[in-house]
């Protein structure tokens, strides 16, 4: 069985978890990560690769200088490489950065969330699906920067990435949790639908999002025990029971979230789990995965129509 061929671009903070789980991906893999710094893009990636061995994997694992600033010379590395995925986390909004800013930017930027922000999310993920295009290949990419509103602004342009990680999705563990404690009933037997924008996704591990729009649902073995529940109830538990650590260790979470729609890719398995920025819908959504195929699958109480308006709304 030919080995599958995934390109990460974006080796910070996030990319780091990211590939830290990558390569322990079932199956024969071959990675090839990009960046501009080769010296440090050695050795993180050697961290990787050893603690994988540590624990029984052998991925093959290369390094190529990759500047998203550059179309043509990444364009180049995509056809050479000829990835069957590419999974991007590069983005010019360095967290160090933004936490060294003096305390008066700061409470301003905190006034308006993520706007400010959307022009350095977005410029580097546009050059690469520029490069993408360029190189004439069908290629599955993963956006992991900002995807339910970085995605839809490509769709306009036609470049919108297949598909993004994170957002709602790093909710929804915490939300069965605590479905599952409410109804004595083990997490394994309870599923969730949910239907947000980053916006709600944000605040709600942080705050209540009551009144705020979206759309829940809640599983038990297939059932809809929704009209059951307290949803206040069980939401308010997400900020203060399940509360998790923020900042750059709390991007394990959009790791181990991306990794659940990627294996499904991957090792074509089978999977329903929730994701931004689908096929450049704006929001979230809850999707199925089997191989390159991901598909917005929404509980039977909601159309795309009424869907989309909630996520329009949120954003």
């Amino acid at each position: 069985m030919p080995a599958h061929r995934i390109l990460l671009v974006g080796l910070g903070k996030l990319g780091a978890h990211l590939f830290d789980l990558l390569v322990r991906l079932p199956g024969h893999c071959t990675f090839l990560v990009g960046g501009r710094n080769l010296d440090y893009l050695r050795q993180r990636t050697n961290l990787s690769l050893l603690t994988a061995i540590q624990l029984g994997y052998s991925p093959e694992v290369a390094c190529a200088p990759i500047d998203l600033w550059n179309i043509e010379q990444t364009a180049e590395v995509i056809s050479r490489f000829r990835p069957d995925l590419i999974v991007c986390s590069a983005t010019l909004a360095q967290w160090e950065r933004a936490v060294r800013l003096p305390a008066h930017l700061t409470e301003r930027l905190a006034m308006a969330p993520m706007g400010p922000r959307l022009p350095f999310h977005l410029t580097l993920v546009y050059n690469l699906m520029r490069a993408v295009r360029a190189s004439g290949q069908t290629i599955t990419v993963i956006n992991a920067i900002y995807p339910d509103v970085v995605n839809p602004i490509l769709a306009k342009v036609h470049l919108n990435p297949t598909c993004g990680i994170g957002d709602l999705s790093n909710n929804v563990p915490a939300l069965r949790k605590a479905i599952a404690v409410h109804l004595h009933v083990a997490v394994e037997q309870v599923e969730v639908r949910l239907v947000m924008a980053r916006y709600v996704s944000y605040w709600m591990s942080r705050r209540s999002v009551m009144g705020t729009p979206f759309h829940f649902v809640a599983l038990v073995n297939g059932e809809n025990v929704t009209p059951r529940l307290d949803t206040a109830a069980i939401f308010a538990q997400v900020p203060t029971t399940f509360k998790r650590i923020g900042g750059p260790d709390g991007l394990l979470m959009t790791a181990a979230s991306g990794m659940v729609l990627i294996e499904g890719i991957v090792n074509r398995t089978p999977c329903l789990t929730h994701a931004p920025g689908p096929h450049g819908l704006p929001g979230g959504y809850p999707v199925s995965v089997d191989g390159r195929e991901v598909a917005v699958v929404l509980p039977d109480d909601l159309s795309m129509e009424v869907a989309l308006s909630i996520n329009q709304a949120g954003l």
